[in-house]
């Protein structure tokens, strides 16, 4: 080979070289380190938990043994994994949703036939219904002429318009699910927001109104036992265990001064955390009344859709009154009202095609994860792990451990799966310590109702993040705050407000 080919092969090389290392650095810098990190601070996670050598057996005061499993263990580990892909989203909510399936079915942790028949739950299918009525009163154009009329009378100051959102989603949660409340208001939220701001860029505004919508959900479900499953789940095990019901009226009576103080408290919280860009939009009034002529009168159509939903809503609400009715699932009433919108046309299925299948995805993970949790005795095991550090305090500390125990497993379970399986231990484990039933379940049921760090404590929180206007990480970061205030709260209510108003404390 001669010098000169030798010259062209070195040269060849070099040039190689030096479109390889611009490669790399390009990739490099491309590379996303925060998405990979995370994708294995949660592989890692499920790995360190599942691979440890068994945990110690968590036992109650009546010296009863809770053994964790392997299958519990691996079921605490996959909810580390869950909850850090999800917080991070690595991938989207919904694919996080079936890697839990998928994890449970390669681990052992239960048979996939049932892990992922959690995705078909009825709780789901009532979350599914409850999206599509938003979307037919998006599309009827009923959201606008409500959310029209609200304008109108709040005005122009967009702090106002915070309240107005607030309180009339507060309003709705008296008399049906808070899950049906958010998939309603949803849809007018946007149309209000559209006045606001017609970009896709988030705002200051448009997170504190998506938000603090989720959160009021929570708290006016609280107040009555239409607005959420758990109220009765919570009145059955008081009943098996205390021997006495508490009634419709008293639950209300003890849960509306608390449940609206913290409506207004989030709106003052939400109004000053997620302070909007405008403290006004001029011309807002004039201009919605014009667009609100322009609508006209009620359509056929939009009359059609009012009589289907209300008469829904009624059918719901007569269930807890009209024992005839009990028998008859939420879940199958609701998705009448899918089965009626297609009937009639005012739904066809480019509108099936739009239903935002991440969300619905994210809660079939959270009906899997949750069951899981419950099934394998992880949840049992942490519950009686939790609750005998309190055996020894004050009743006013047992009260709000347990209180603050139910807020954290309602964002990581379903909140009648949580009642189910802490209300029953901490009222048996009450009275060795002389505190009173009623405010174990009341405070139980306060916390339970107001999931404010996970999008899949709640359906209003998944429903919220639909807008695109925030991240789920700030959803978490935004409810460390809300969580710290409603438990302040809580133990204004607990040590003074409600022994006032009646309630016993400590068992005579």
């Amino acid at each position: 080979m001669s010098e000169e080919d030798s010259k062209k092969i070195q040269t060849v090389k070099e040039k190689n070289n030096d479109l390889l290392n611009n490669y790399l650095s390009i990739a490099m810098k491309h590379f996303d380190w925060k998405r990979t990190f995370f994708i294995l601070l949660g592989l890692g996670l499920f790995f360190l938990v599942f691979f440890t050598p068994p945990w110690s057996d968590a036992v109650d005061p009546a010296g009863k043994h809770f053994e964790l499993t392997r299958e519990g263990k691996a079921a605490l580990g996959l909810f580390l994994f869950a909850a850090v892909w999800w917080i991070f989203e690595v991938v989207p909510i919904g694919v996080t949703s079936i890697t839990i399936g998928v994890v449970q079915a390669l681990f052992l942790i239960r048979p996939a036939k049932i892990a992922f028949t959690d995705f078909m739950d009825p709780s789901v299918w009532f979350i599914f219904g409850s999206i599509v009525i938003g979307m037919v009163f998006t599309k009827t154009g009923l959201t606008r002429r409500m959310a029209y009329r609200m304008l109108i009378i709040v005005g122009e100051k967009t702090i106002m318009i915070y309240l107005g959102c607030f309180v009339l989603t507060a309003l709705l949660t008296l008399i049906m699910a808070h899950t049906a409340v958010a998939a309603t208001v949803y849809p007018l939220l946007l149309a209000i927001y559209s006045l606001y701001d017609d970009d896709d860029k988030p705002t200051r505004f448009g997170k504190g109104l998506f938000i603090g919508m989720a959160f009021t959900a929570g708290a006016g479900s609280i107040v009555t036992l239409l607005g959420a499953a758990r109220g009765a789940v919570a009145i059955g095990f008081f009943k098996d265990i205390v021997g006495r019901e508490i009634s419709f009226f008293e639950l209300t009576y003890y849960m509306f001064p608390l449940g609206w103080v913290m409506v207004f408290l989030l709106w003052g919280f939400i109004g000053l955390y997620y302070r909007p860009e405008r403290k006004t939009i001029p011309g807002l009034r004039e201009k919605v009344k014009e667009l609100h002529k322009h609508l006209g009168h009620i359509t056929y159509k939009e009359i059609i859709t009012l009589i289907i939903v209300l008469s829904a809503i009624s059918l719901l609400c007569f269930r807890f009154f009209i024992p005839a009715l009990k028998p008859l699932d939420k879940s199958a009433i609701i998705l009448v009202t899918t089965i009626l919108f297609f009937v009639l046309k005012i739904l066809d299925l480019k509108d099936l095609e739009d239903i935002p299948w991440n969300i619905i995805l994210l809660f079939g993970g959270a009906m899997s994860i949750g069951f899981c949790l419950w099934q394998t005795g992880a949840a049992d095991w942490l519950a009686v792990k939790w609750l005998v550090l309190f055996q020894g305090a004050s009743w006013f500390v047992f009260v709000l451990g347990i209180a603050f125990f139910i807020m954290i497993m309602t964002n990581l379970i379903m909140n009648v799966a949580a009642i189910t399986i802490i209300l029953p231990v901490a009222l048996v484990m009450g009275t060795y310590l002389n505190v009173a039933p009623e405010v174990i379940t009341f405070a139980c049921l306060a916390t339970a109702g107001m999931p404010f760090l996970f999008l899949i404590g709640a359906a209003p929180n998944a429903i919220a993040y639909g807008s695109n206007q925030f991240k789920s990480g700030e959803f978490f970061i935004t409810g460390i705050p809300a969580s710290i205030l409603l438990m302040i709260i809580l133990g204004l209510f607990v040590w003074l407000i409600w022994p006032v108003m009646g309630m016993p404390c400590i068992l005579p």
